[in-house]
């Protein structure tokens, strides 16, 4: 199934943007993230705004960790201070903890660093995998 593509609007200007989960490694755990991406109004032969979010520590039992789209309204404003030129043709404009996390506020998510293909779990932690199948001899 692919990824719905949603349009939030933000001081006249019309941006598009999808989120999806995943996971990312913080001190030995695999904790759930947020993968959130976002165009202008070129759409995606704009410059992309990409930031990985992760639940922010607080007194909850179930992370259902997906952005609102007030959310996603706080990456959007903080990539444009932070100097994101949406109406820019091509790129990608990353919002990381590193640079950005002290002028990020989002309730419920902070950034994280972006992750890498190479540091994702494997298949076996990601939630809703299906569990190794014991090899059968005959």
């Amino acid at each position: 199934m692919r990824a719905r593509l949603r349009q939030i609007h933000i001081d006249g200007g019309t941006f598009t943007w999808r989120a999806a989960l995943h996971h990312v490694q913080v001190d030995g755990f695999y904790r759930r993230a947020v993968y959130v991406r976002a165009w202008g109004a070129g759409g995606k032969n704009s410059q992309k705004l990409e930031a990985d979010l992760m639940s922010a520590p607080g007194p909850y039992l179930v992370d259902n960790g997906y952005p609102t789209p007030a959310d996603v309204r706080a990456v959007i404003i903080c990539g444009l201070k932070s100097g994101w030129q949406p109406e820019q043709r091509g790129g990608t404009f990353v919002l990381s903890d590193r640079e950005h996390g002290a002028d990020f506020s989002a309730s419920g998510f902070q950034l994280t660093n972006p992750v890498s293909p190479s540091q994702a779990p494997p298949a076996a932690h990601r939630a809703g995998a299906a569990a190794p199948q014991p090899e059968v001899r005959p």
